[in-house]
């Protein structure tokens, strides 16, 4: 018999959401896409890394101030649908100001979009709270790890979509406005994701956390919590550095435009092939997780991410950079999956919001590495970048063997 948790209409919306959510996000992926329509407006190295970790990054103190909140919300739906619908305006909002400025005032471009981008990622910090605490209650711990999987496949397949319909419009179709198009399009694709997220059926939560009088004693109590718990600071150090990659990557495809030649159909094919290395991996990460091996998935992971910023240093044609982001592609599934799975189970139920906004906050740090990519860029080339940033990751690799094997959590 089902779990009542594991209602297979919750995990169609789920698999929808991730589906049209990645089939609109993609049009300005952060790793091709967007460094290249800043550095059409004139944007530098230094606005590259910061709007690609914008992108990514979310609000970092946003997500415990959300945590601090959610802790005693016996319901999420109601708070993530306005987070849903913020999203939606910020995103349409950037397609509009592309056209209606566009080239005319690129400076006062680039600040829109930056607005927009800021928009659109800081209510993701309440989100990511809010659809973590939903996705825990719904799913149970090994379904979990099956839904997310299935999830990001169609997500992959979304993206190969997305990139080749991105790919034809960059050629037929003249930049500005064809990027333009691409925001006000993908923005009402997202919508039917938000609607499919935003009908899932949440259970009440009945053992929740007694709100501390303020924000600021929440977060001394989630200070000692997180001084206290060591498997949590393993956690956390593990998959903050598990982001290295993000001091090279958003330049890789800047870099490729000295050694090849970069139009709509390459960059839809760089594109299609991260997306086919996520998608595929997911079959793997499903199966891996449902045996209940996410720190086996952590491993090899953080080891393709290394051997693609590795690739970089040689790179020199399409097939080689195509085969660097279908590493990555499979490398940032693996990793989400098993981080987020590691942390429902190191969790207790009535301090998941808590948990989980101080690994998120930690790690969400990691966001930012394309900022700090880009200064080391300017001051220095591409090969001290890779450098740095294998460097990093081989440390996350070792640290990644202290994290407890799934069995040895008794919480």
């Amino acid at each position: 018999m089902q779990n009542i948790q594991d209602k297979k209409s919750n995990h169609i919306r789920n698999i929808l959401h991730g589906f049209f959510l990645t089939l609109g996000v993609t049009i300005a992926e952060p790793q091709t896409i967007l460094p290249l329509m800043i550095s059409h407006f004139g944007g530098g190295s230094i606005l590259i890394g910061f709007f690609s970790s914008l992108l990514r990054g979310g609000a970092i103190l946003v997500q415990l101030y959300a945590a601090f909140h959610a802790q005693s919300y016996p319901k999420m739906m109601p708070y993530f649908r306005k987070v849903l619908i913020t999203r939606f305006f910020a995103w349409f909002f950037i397609g509009v100001a592309i056209l209606t400025v566009g080239n005319n005032h690129p400076t006062l471009t680039l600040f829109l979009i930056g607005i927009g981008l800021f928009i659109f990622s800081f209510s993701a910090g309440f989100g990511a709270i809010y659809f973590k605490e939903i996705t825990a209650k719904i799913f149970s711990h090994k379904f979990r790890g099956k839904t997310m999987s299935v999830r990001q496949f169609f997500s992959g397949l979304a993206a190969i979509i997305s990139g080749s319909i991105v790919g034809y419009i960059l050629v037929h179709f003249q930049a500005p406005f064809s990027y333009g198009i691409l925001f006000i399009a993908s923005a009402f694709i997202m919508g039917l994701g938000y609607i499919s997220i935003g009908t899932i059926d949440e259970p009440i939560k009945t053992n929740v956390s007694k709100k501390e009088k303020s924000f600021k004693l929440f977060v001394k109590n989630a200070m000692k919590l997180l001084k206290s718990d060591k498997q949590l600071q393993t956690q956390v150090t593990t998959f903050l550095l598990a982001y290295s990659y993000l001091f090279a990557l958003p330049f890789i495809i800047i870099d490729a435009k000295t050694k090849i030649d970069i139009d709509g159909t390459t960059i839809g094919m760089i594109i299609t092939a991260q997306m086919v290395g996520a998608m595929l991996s997911n079959i793997v990460w499903a199966k891996l997780s449902s045996m209940g091996n996410n720190k086996l998935i952590a491993h090899i992971t953080i080891a393709l991410s290394i051997v693609a910023i590795s690739l970089a240093f040689v790179a020199n044609n399409l097939y080689a950079y195509m085969l660097i982001f279908i590493l990555i592609g499979a490398s940032m599934d693996g990793n989400r999956i098993s981080a987020s799975n590691l942390l429902l189970i190191l969790a207790p139920e009535d301090k998941r919001p808590i948990y989980s906004a101080l690994q998120m906050n930690i790690v969400s740090f990691g966001m930012f590495f394309s900022i700090f990519g880009g200064l080391l860029l300017h001051w220095t080339n591409y090969n001290v970048l890779y450098s740095f940033s294998t460097l990093c990751l081989i440390c996350s690799f070792l640290l990644s063997f202290k994290l407890l094997d799934e069995i040895d959590l008794t919480h």
